[in-house]
């Protein structure tokens, strides 16, 4: 998947100002005017990063956050506001779980350093899902061998810390090998 970032924003003069700030750097950029916008894009690929404002007609950010929260936790949320208004923010926070938070304006470094660290994010739970999908797998098909071959998971330690195998003749290893190459 691509670097992709999504911005939610009412204000295309908004719009444009983040791809400024952002056209040099390895996104893709994608834009909706609305909550509703936002919501069938995101119905026809994934973002990484999603980037909205927190006050729009219909659907408030909020509200947008909260719903990709909910259908797609791994994306990481960063809102944007013109209003500090500490009780809408408190609700932004908690209802979308937003990994940060700007006011209008805002200062394009820090923006930078906050979407790389949200990619960075994202990239890191994604390997993480991987990885622990990988060891499931493992697991899984360790008490298959070993309920074929009691005690063939039982490893012993030298002192140095190297496994000690059990002996197994060719022909063990050989029916070990083709049953696994069969699956």
């Amino acid at each position: 998947m691509n670097d992709a970032i999504l911005i939610v924003d009412d204000e295309p003069n908004v719009i444009s100002s983040l791809e400024r700030s952002l056209m040099d750097e390895p996104y893709e950029l994608q834009a909706a005017a609305s909550g509703e916008e936002a919501l069938q894009l995101i119905g026809q690929r994934r973002f990484k990063v999603i980037i909205s404002d927190e006050w729009m007609p219909g659907m408030d950010g909020a509200e947008f956050l909260s719903i990709i929260r909910q259908r797609h936790p791994e994306t990481v949320r960063i809102m944007l506001t013109g209003y500090a208004n500490t009780k809408s923010t408190m609700r932004a926070v908690n209802s979308g779980e937003i990994y940060r938070f700007f006011t209008k304006p805002w200062n394009d470094i820090e923006l930078k350093l906050a979407i790389r660290s949200a990619m960075e994010k994202y990239n890191l739970e994604e390997e993480n899902h991987r990885l622990l999908k990988t060891v499931r797998r493992q697991a899984e098909e360790l008490k298959r061998l070993e309920s074929s071959y009691p005690g063939i998971a039982d490893l012993k330690r030298d002192r140095s810390g190297a496994f000690i195998l059990p002996e197994m003749s060719e022909e063990e290893i050989a029916v070990i090998i083709s049953e696994y190459n069969r699956e």
